[in-house]
């Protein structure tokens, strides 16, 4: 059974850091390439960071870009999301999980990925 369990959320001030992790079982970790998305309040989903199955690759969104750092420690089934200068913004669900199969759909748990499983999310509150 796929498990993915985020945790490492709260609430933070504006420019402040953050490291969530995602801790993965029930399936090979290290042969898959993951991401981080994020729901906010009203908005769609949004793939925020994704990082190939060896780490030896990573993509962003721009909203993150040069703020947000994705890394992966195959040996323990984990993927990290370092996150600094956060902005009010930020303020969302966030998710991590295997790529997604087709496109990014408005609910982030409605989109299609592989093994089908999504965990709890971890709630980041950006506010001052």
């Amino acid at each position: 059974q796929v498990q993915l369990v985020e945790s490492g959320g709260g609430l933070v001030q504006p420019g402040g850091s953050l490291r969530l992790s995602c801790e993965a079982s029930g399936f090979k970790f290290s042969s898959y390439a993951m991401g981080w998305y994020r729901q906010a309040p009203g908005k769609e989903c949004e793939l925020v960071a994704a990082i190939t199955s060896t780490g030896d690759s990573t993509n962003y969104a721009d909203s993150v870009k040069g703020r947000f750092t994705i890394s992966r420690d195959n040996a323990k089934n984990t993927v990290y999301l370092q996150m600094n200068s956060l902005k009010p913004e930020d303020t969302a669900v966030y998710y991590c999980n295997l790529l997604p199969i087709t496109t990014v759909q408005r609910m982030c748990v409605m989109t299609v990925v592989t093994f089908g499983s999504w965990g709890q999310g971890t709630q980041v509150a950006v506010s001052s």
